[in-house]
């Protein structure tokens, strides 16, 4: 080529290149200006406009971007472009439906069926299901018992739980406490000390003796009677769970030992631990003691014998606990011959107590 043509060829290229770059200049404060005038508000772009930005974009990379793009940032050109190769590839919406969901009553038998049964294993529990109309996989009972925490039924019966333990010694288990009732007398206001023995598995209570100031002949006495082989409260009763009264003296121990009844001496200022015991007394309080005015100590045995001959078989429990019954009535009807055993309900939520 002749050194003229390209010295003009040289001197078109400079033009044109001074040309685009006058061009990108002004296309630049042009953009600067608008941005300027739209203030700190955000720009709402379009999908379309965002795509046409995106494959701009890609085709100068991140370094030309860096120096011409003022709307947005590089990085954020590049996501969009990236999500729109993503698009191009997504099949999510000719996507088709899987497998149904296991209904919840299934799984929360599952769960039931394995906490109830530590030893019984996957294939057991589905043939269970199967005795019940319910066709399950092996796999399905696996996942749903691995969704819950449970493990599988050989590590499941190495571990015993709480309500295992107990269930397995609440029978032979009793508990035994005292509270106070203020009596009006003519002398004024006393307080009487009511004396109760309660058996945890059936919830029976039995008013042991009321007295103004009980000592300890008065308790040996009361455990005698209550140990007696023939018709003695606690003739089938193994262990005795009660408070550190002084009460509860050494002889008191000898006799319940002597019928092969093991006394439990509770720790210091622990009413927790002899909860069932507890919530009798705050059930008797709230439902009859505390809404009368005992008159004497006469009275105050003809309500405690009124309050249990009426609540046999439906017997004290938090209002939460009750299917539509009423508070017993509490008053001065006559008692039956066993009138000083009487059943509390048992509680559906062990954790109430």
């Amino acid at each position: 080529m002749p050194h003229a043509l390209q010295f003009l060829v040289l001197t078109v290229a400079g033009w044109v290149n001074r040309h685009q770059d006058d061009l990108i200049d002004y296309l630049r404060e042009e953009n600067r200006i608008l941005r300027e005038q739209r203030g700190p508000r955000t720009l709402r772009l379009t999908d379309a406009q965002r795509r046409r930005l995106a494959v701009r974009g890609k085709r100068l990379g991140r370094r030309a971007l860096m120096q011409v793009a003022g709307i947005v940032t590089p990085d954020t050109i590049l996501r969009w472009y990236r999500r729109l190769i993503a698009q191009k590839y997504d099949g999510s919406s000719r996507r088709r439906r899987g497998r149904p969901m296991t209904r919840r009553e299934i799984a929360d038998l599952v769960v039931q069926m394995a906490g109830e049964n530590p030893q019984w294993g996957y294939s057991r529990i589905q043939g269970a299901l199967a005795n019940l109309g319910h066709e399950v996989a092996r796999n399905t009972v696996k996942r749903i018992l691995k969704d819950h925490g449970i493990d599988p039924a050989p590590e499941r019966s190495r571990h015993t739980s709480w309500k295992t333990l107990l269930l397995a010694h609440w029978v032979g288990l009793a508990a035994a406490d005292f509270f106070t009732v203020e009596v009006l007398t003519l002398a004024g206001l006393k307080r009487y000390l009511v004396f109760f023995v309660i058996e945890l598995q059936t919830r029976r209570v039995q008013i042991a003796g009321i007295h103004p100031q009980p000592g300890g002949a008065w308790v040996e006495h009361m455990a005698r009677t209550l140990t007696d082989p023939v018709d003695g409260f606690l003739r089938t009763a193994r262990y005795l769970i009660h408070d550190r009264d002084p009460l509860y003296t050494s002889v008191v121990a000898d006799i319940l030992t002597s019928a092969g009844i093991q006394p439990i001496r509770l720790p210091p200022r622990s009413p927790n631990l002899n909860a069932y015991a507890e919530r009798f007394v705050r059930s008797i309080k709230e439902e009859c003691l505390n809404r009368v005015v005992p008159l004497g100590d006469g009275h105050l045995r003809l309500l405690t014998r009124s309050t249990s001959s009426t609540t046999t078989g439906t017997g004290f429990c938090s209002t939460r606990h009750r299917r539509n019954t009423r508070p017993p009535p509490c008053s001065g009807a006559p008692a039956s011959a066993d009138s000083s055993v009487f059943t509390i309900e048992r509680p559906r939520d062990w954790s109430a107590y």
